[in-house]
């Protein structure tokens, strides 16, 4: 969705996979037109989607980045083929590059794809924008080959992260493992110097307000077959893909420890864990789906009434307008994940929330969104027991004190949003001095409609797009055709 954001607002072309498999790999994409947008899209092979995405993409460079070196499995075939199809895309893409272009390419899967464009002459600007973590030197250099793959990084002029440590973790990398000269946010390497950087993505804020408060005022139809049952209960509410990163079967716990530790809670609060299952053809995913259900169901039979149901796990993916209404009606988000590169479900449950009863966000302090979000309840997500008692803690909070914390989330989520990280990075990508930091723009953010006060760049003449998979709101989307791939796998 930020993506299409700013490609709506720049005009330009998206290239990247399709999402789909065909026999044989395609020698040329034609683009198709949409408005100011163009869509260049080609498929994989099976082998190609076996070695490239299932294999490094997701079982290596996914628990790397994460910080999981314990379900990090390392292929050399894997390795050869993702290099091998960012070979590919880079030849597909050259002949649709005008000399003005500049060129955006975007996370784990297309890293080496600026050093192909450049190997093959391409010299426009080129950046890269890293979605998920970036870990240690330390951590990444357990990867074999870890020297050669990071290197390709210089060859992009500017390399965007979602937090300060990230960009700090990838500069400290270049230097530890290539050798690099570091000054400031620019690493020199050989005759080439990026800039990295911090750009912590966001939200369309404005939007996704109006849509929660209109799929309220309608009663959507999930929002009244999930809610309806709950009466004039509590509810608590974690949207999450089903991934190991997210930290779902230890929020389940937390839940548990919560209802365990104050039995005064049981039969007033329920937890609805919405969590669509990806990668089910990656053994860790599935057993990550057997396990949730299985501690859901323990903790139900423990804990649970003849009228009361305290965990939900719907593993079905949701519209943005449902979800934009459940996040509304929750009391408490549960955003606890393991690691995470921003996580746009903490800045989207602010967001949506009644601005004279707002809820109250719980976020991981392993999230990006933690760096800017300070006036949530920060927890450590591997201590369910804090989690708990952040629980406790959120659904006693008084109304003062819940206006007071939303107003500070509101303004910062606002003066951030997508608008904002799209004009900065475009901005420093187009050779403008654009502040490091995660800082937020000065001035009075402008709070939503009926709020009270608790007392307290240059554009580009076409932007490329590159991306390993078209995605909206966690579903899998085709641009071209607004609506789902069929048995698209997800990109993170």
């Amino acid at each position: 969705m930020a993506l299409r954001s700013a490609l709506e607002q720049h005009g330009g072309l998206w290239f990247g996979w399709s999402g789909a498999t065909s026999a044989e790999p395609a020698t040329s994409v034609s683009p198709v037109k949409h408005g100011k947008v163009s869509y260049a899209l080609t498929d994989l092979t099976e082998s190609e989607r076996q070695s490239y995405y299932l294999g490094f993409a997701n079982r290596a460079l996914w628990p790397l980045m994460h910080y999981r070196l314990g379900l990090t499995e390392f292929s050399r075939a894997d390795y050869a083929g993702y290099l091998g199809v960012n070979r590919r895309f880079a030849r597909l893409l050259q002949p649709l590059l005008k000399p003005d272009d500049v060129i955006w390419i975007h996370d784990y899967h297309l890293i080496p794809l600026a050093a192909e464009l450049r190997r093959r002459g391409v010299t426009n600007r080129i950046g890269y924008f890293h979605h998920i973590p970036w870990p240690p030197a330390e951590v990444f250099a357990a990867l074999p080959f870890s020297s050669t793959l990071i290197s390709t990084m210089t060859a992009y002029d500017l390399i965007g992260m979602q937090t300060q440590n990230d960009a700090r973790n990838l500069a400290d990398g270049l230097v530890t493992l290539c050798g690099a000269r570091r000054e400031g946010n620019r690493v020199r390497a050989g005759q080439r110097e990026a800039v990295v950087q911090a750009f912590p993505i966001g939200i369309d804020v404005e939007a996704f307000r109006k849509l929660a408060a209109a799929s309220v005022r309608a009663a959507t139809q999930p929002v009244r077959a999930t809610t309806g049952p709950l009466g004039g209960r509590k509810l608590v509410i974690g949207v999450d893909r089903l991934d190991y990163s997210k930290g779902i079967v230890q929020r389940l716990e937390a839940f548990g420890t919560f209802l365990r530790n104050h039995p005064e809670h049981r039969g007033e609060v329920g937890l609805l864990q919405i969590a669509p299952p990806s990668r089910t053809d990656v053994p860790e995913y599935a057993e990550l789906d057997r396990l949730s259900d299985e501690v859901a169901g323990r903790l139900n039979a423990a804990l649970g009434e003849f009228d009361w149901t305290p965990i939900r796990v719907v593993k079905k993916a949701y519209s943005r307008n449902a979800l934009a209404g459940l996040y509304r009606r929750a009391q408490v988000a549960l955003v606890t994940p393991m690691r995470d590169g921003m996580n746009l479900v903490a800045k989207e449950y602010v967001a949506a929330q009644n601005p004279e009863d707002p809820g109250v966000l719980i976020l991981s302090r392993f999230a990006g969104a933690a760096q800017q979000l300070g006036e949530a309840l920060i927890v450590n997500p591997f201590d369910t027991h804090e989690v708990a008692e952040a629980i406790r803690t959120a659904l006693a909070m008084p109304r003062s004190e819940r206006l007071r914390r939303f107003e500070r989330l509101y303004a910062t989520i606002s003066s951030t949003d997508i608008a904002w990280w799209t004009s900065r990075y475009l901005a420093a990508l187009s050779g403008l001095d654009v502040p490091s930091g995660d800082s937020v723009p000065p001035g009075t953010p402008k709070l939503p409609r009926g709020t009270r006060r608790s007392g307290s760049p240059a554009k580009p003449a076409r932007s490329s797009v590159a991306h390993g998979q078209p995605r909206k709101a966690g579903r899998d989307f085709d641009p071209v055709r607004a609506k789902p791939l069929p048995n698209a796998p997800s990109a993170r």
